[in-house]
């Protein structure tokens, strides 16, 4: 099945690129989303790329945004961006559940890594993302979402790419649970010291829409795990589902919203987006080898500093009334990050981890 569907892909791909040239991209554009979707089922048949199955079909539901956006817009008056607010608390009171209060106890037993790891993740990216929007000629809303989402926390995604990447795993889940519960406070104060020449900040009022999307719901959802942990497996199997499901939908909410946007600066705007990610992995690995790191906690800096927490900032967008400008960067940082990210777990899994062969 998984080799048809791998088929059926590669004759959806020819057949779009021929109607493309042709001129008729009334077929082409349903050719290329069902490209995607097979391409996706092919992915599951196979261990080394069965992790790009998820970002294959937010690539496919991107396509259906920009070819249909009349469709995730609005329906019959009620306008689909409601719900994102509602989606990242879901998305967050899962994270919640899949974290425990021992989470914050890495910073007792690794409090060397746990500053640089932080430390390094609310300076590098968010001064990338303020060069690279000073020196694009972007509109100055379309700047500000690349230094949002260069301010955001980490994401639970940063935790598995770890995993896999044979890094430290405790000490990115107590990066991930720190950086999350300070954004509250450094977040905005960021937001409006790089990003006020863009577009006006209110402080007080972002600060109140993290407390309202991030800490209300992991605080519930850490609770949750605390008392009943193990009681409800259906709950604890549902919610990767839900969160994969809740971030892929707001991803197309924002393209659909943005999308006279994406098709003007669209391949502009993912290249820049793309270099803010390579250099924060790059920039985040050398901090850790500055302060004398090992190479698995290296790794994990490297992660944790390049990869951020995209349903955050197209929340806090969202938040701003500029959902189809400001949100357009971490619509677009989402579904990249992850593929560079398994890109780079799958290279470090193959290679040893150097620290250890010199012990040994």
């Amino acid at each position: 099945m998984y080799k048809i569907s791998l088929t059926v892909a590669g004759v959806c791909l020819l057949a779009a690129l021929v109607f493309f040239l042709m001129g008729n991209t009334v077929v082409a554009g349903p050719l290329l989303v069902a490209f995607f979707i097979a391409l996706a089922i092919g992915f599951r048949g196979y261990v080394a790329l069965k992790g790009f199955a998820y970002t294959t079909t937010i690539f496919a539901a991107v396509t259906s945004a920009l070819l249909y956006p009349q469709f995730f817009v609005e329906w019959d008056g009620f306008k689909l961006a409601t719900l994102i607010t509602p989606l990242i608390q879901l998305i967050m009171f899962g994270m919640g559940t899949s974290m425990s209060f021992k989470d914050f106890a890495g910073v007792v037993k690794m409090p060397k890594g746990v500053f640089i790891g932080v430390f390094s993740h609310f300076v590098i990216m968010p001064l990338l993302g303020f060069t690279l929007a000073s020196a694009t000629n972007f509109p100055p809303e379309i700047a500000a979402g690349i230094i949002l989402i260069g301010c955001s926390p980490n994401g639970m995604a940063s935790n598995v790419i770890s995993y896999l990447a044979k890094a430290n795993l405790a000490l990115s889940v107590t990066i991930t649970a720190v950086s999350t519960m300070l954004a509250p406070f450094i977040t905005p104060m960021l937001m409006k010291l790089l990003a006020g020449a863009f577009v006006e900040i209110h402080t007080i009022d972002m600060m109140f829409d993290i407390f309202k999307m991030v800490i209300i719901p992991i605080g519930a959802g850490l609770v949750f795990n605390h008392f009943l942990h193990g009681k409800l497996k259906w709950l604890d199997n549902a919610m990767p589902l839900v969160s994969m499901f809740g971030i892929a939908f707001i991803i197309v909410i924002i393209t659909a919203a943005g999308r006279e946007s994406l098709l003007t600066i669209g391949p502009a705007l993912i290249l820049v987006v793309l270099i803010h990610n390579l250099c924060g992995y790059t920039l985040g690995y050398w901090s850790g080898r500055l302060f004398k790191m090992k190479e698995r906690d290296c790794r994990t800096i490297a992660i944790e500093v390049g990869m951020q927490n995209g349903g955050l900032a197209s929340g806090l967008a969202k938040a701003m009334g500029k959902m189809a400008t400001v949100g357009l960067a971490p619509a677009i940082f989402g579904p990249l990050m992850n593929i560079t990210g398994s890109v780079l777990a799958s290279y470090w899994h193959r290679k040893p981890v150097e620290d250890e062969l010199t012990e040994a």
